[in-house]
């Protein structure tokens, strides 16, 4: 089966990932006047400082426990190293990391690596690979979602110098047609949009988060492309700064959802993150009681 947006061939940008980055897999980025590349922030490192990981804490926990059940032997090994020690804590960090990998945590995320892959070809207009009737009922979603959606540009790096942030939002897209005034009349939003928005895919659970993603959404608006073969800089086309679009792709439903997601909310969000990043980067606000003290 072919699936194929006749707006949209050809629009995707096929740009090999091979960014230069640094043992921290932060993107290293020419800025003029610096002698080296400097490392940028992942734009999804900066904005997570505001979410609140308590849930997230409680289920990495439950998974290192499933995973234990599943391979004890792991934990054999793990017995009688020391915690408190460098080289042990690196070793009892990568065994956590294979018992939550026996435990199947990140197989949604590699689903979604996969899914993300099949949805270029769909925008390309290209037949699908080989690839497992599930998948094609994703993609099929995916297409009957988007098809008033004509992809600009897709997968391409950008930089927000102001913050040295970069990030790789999934599309940009061309939209006219009604926006969220027609759907919410009594919040002042617009009743029609047309011109180009940040678009992201998402093939996890959506309920939470939402600040999160338009936070991510947000900063990708006000950054321009950035190529590391040439490290040149280059305007994004006229994007909306206020709204931008989600594009929920439940994975193995068949079930595709386009949501639209506050801009201007998320910008705001993005000012808190950065004054707490800020924050957290000074270090000299405890100090030793008494004049005889040695500091």
């Amino acid at each position: 089966m072919t699936f194929t947006k006749p707006s949209t061939v050809g629009a995707v940008d096929q740009v090999a990932d091979e960014q230069p980055r640094d043992r921290w897999k932060r993107p290293l980025i020419y800025v003029p006047g610096k002698p080296k590349l400097v490392p940028y922030t992942r734009c999804t490192t900066f904005i997570d400082v505001i979410e609140d990981k308590s849930a997230l804490t409680k289920w990495g926990k439950r998974m290192v426990l499933v995973g234990a059940a599943k391979a004890p032997q792991v934990v054999r090994e793990a017995v009688g190293l020391d915690h408190t020690d460098p080289a042990g804590k690196k070793a009892l960090d990568a065994k956590a990391e294979t018992l939550v990998n026996v435990a199947g945590a990140n197989d949604k995320r590699e689903k979604g690596t996969h899914l993300h892959g099949l949805s270029e070809y769909v925008d390309r207009g290209e037949p699908l690979p080989e690839c497992s009737p599930q998948d094609r009922a994703d993609m099929a979603a995916y297409m009957m979602a988007t098809l008033d959606l004509e992809v600009v540009h897709a997968e391409r790096l950008v930089v927000v110098d102001e913050m040295e942030v970069a990030g790789t939002p999934d599309r940009v897209s061309y939209y006219d047609g009604p926006g969220p005034g027609l759907m919410y009349p009594d919040m002042g939003y617009p009743d029609h949009i047309k011109g180009n928005l940040i678009t992201d895919l998402k093939t996890g659970s959506v309920e939470y988060g939402a600040l999160k993603m338009a936070m991510q959404l947000a900063m990708y608006s006000r950054g321009v492309f950035y190529d590391w073969r040439t490290q040149e800089r280059t305007p994004l086309p006229d994007v909306n700064q206020e709204w931008g679009l989600i594009v929920h792709l439940a994975a193995g439903t068949g079930v595709a959802t386009v949501y639209w997601i506050d801009l201007t909310a998320g910008w705001k969000g993005v000012q808190v993150a950065k004054i707490v990043r800020e924050l957290r980067k000074n270090k000299k606000v405890m100090f030793p009681f008494g004049p005889d003290v040695k500091l």
